[in-house]
């Protein structure tokens, strides 16, 4: 039966209304920044516009996006900032994923209000979890829960104790306790604070292994996996920002044509621009070119191989470290007006915030190189390495 799942497109409306909300969004990310939060307006039209509902399975409401939908929404609100696109990639991510896998208890509870169900929280390092009768006992504290003070839901990674089995689970923003120590150059809007949960009990139904990528609702989108869906999602985010990065020097160059001694009369600069322009695009076409043959492999009712898997991680890294060239040479052509406090210095601040994340690491680009280069025969991907 899941041999025959095929990907479901959600079509243009979700990225016409991103892109219509992008005057609002624009407006409130100063008081954003300084709040460390997006604030109710841009919140409440997000749900309004249905942007948190862009990956949830169809089946529950959602838009069930394709990969390069959600790269292209994604792309579109954080063009207009930065950290908006990243509240929605992780949200929408968690709030999508845990509607494919969840149990049937679980997904009637949580999807059952008027809006899509915000879930946020932290996948990588592993709380502790302990078998009871129905479900887990949950305990532990994680960090960069992107969107947590948004969120009803807690998304956290847990160790089954006396086992080998990882396993997701959700959990209500009651059994949270949230620590509030987002105080970072970057990405401030986001509030990514770490948070803590002691001995929380799960209901089996609203956990899920880690690594599955077989889906109780949805179609074949949801059989990439965590992993790959995450990738989805910070792609988006870079070639938002970069684009955006892009367009504010062209302004800047453009208010300023026709000055004697002006950044837009230098042959250095011309040279720089065009080099820096072709470096984007390029990234951006191999992130296309890779999901496009991800979506064919996918619709096809197949599997990604391990260089399909390879390409998603090395197209991620590749625009990423990509975007942070790009940034500093526009913080750098800017002079005193990308000193000052404004949108490029903010944008600057964001993209290197952003670059840090795990999924762009260097490991993960040494790891590409081994099986691109034919020497890690027999591996797999296990998350962000080889293992045979």
């Amino acid at each position: 039966m899941s041999d025959t799942r095929r990907l479901h497109s959600a079509g243009t409306t979700l990225l016409e209304r991103a892109r219509e909300l992008r005057p609002l969004i624009e407006s409130e990310a100063d008081a954003a920044e300084a709040r460390g939060r997006l604030t109710t307006p841009v919140v409440d039209a997000l749900h309004e516009a249905g942007l948190f509902g862009v990956w949830v399975p169809a089946p529950l409401g959602g838009a069930e996006s394709s990969p390069r939908e959600l790269i292209a929404v994604f792309e579109a609100l954080s063009y207009a900032d930065p950290s908006t696109g990243w509240v929605v990639m992780a949200t929408t991510l968690e709030n999508g994923t845990a509607g494919a896998y969840l149990g049937d208890d679980a997904v009637e509870r949580m999807f059952a209000g008027p809006r899509m169900p915000l879930v946020a929280g932290q996948g990588t390092r592993p709380g502790t979890a302990v078998r009871e009768d129905g479900g887990f006992r949950l305990s532990g504290r994680w960090s960069f829960a992107s969107g947590m003070r948004h969120a009803q839901y807690a998304h956290s990674l847990g160790a089954v104790e006396g086992s080998d089995e990882v396993r997701i689970f959700i959990t209500p923003m009651d059994d949270v306790k949230m620590l509030g120590n987002w105080d970072v150059l970057g990405l401030r809007a986001t509030g990514s604070i770490d948070y803590s949960i002691d001995g929380a009990f799960v209901p089996e139904s609203q956990s899920h292994v880690f690594t599955q990528d077989e889906p109780l609702r949805g179609g074949a989108l949801y059989r990439l996996g965590l992993v790959d869906q995450a990738l989805i999602a910070h792609s988006g985010w870079a070639l938002g920002v970069g684009r955006r990065l892009l367009d504010e020097l062209v302004r800047h160059a453009g208010a300023r044509a026709g000055r004697p001694g002006q950044l837009a009369a230098g042959d250095t600069f011309h040279t720089g621009f065009a080099r820096t322009e072709a470096a984007f695009r390029a990234a951006r076409a191999l992130v296309h070119e890779t999901w496009d043959d991800v979506e064919r492999t996918l619709d096809a009712g197949r599997m990604l191989d391990v260089r399909q898997e390879t390409m998603v991680r090395l197209a991620l890294n590749h625009v990423t470290s990509t975007v942070a060239e790009v940034a500093r040479f526009v913080f750098a052509s800017g002079g005193t007006s990308a000193l000052r406090d404004g949108l490029v210095q903010r944008l600057f601040r964001d993209v290197h915030a952003g670059s840090a994340h795990i999924t762009s690491g260097p490991q993960v680009l040494q790891e590409c190189g081994r099986e691109l280069a034919g020497l890690a025969p027999g591996e797999s991907w296990e998350v962000f390495g080889l293992k045979a």
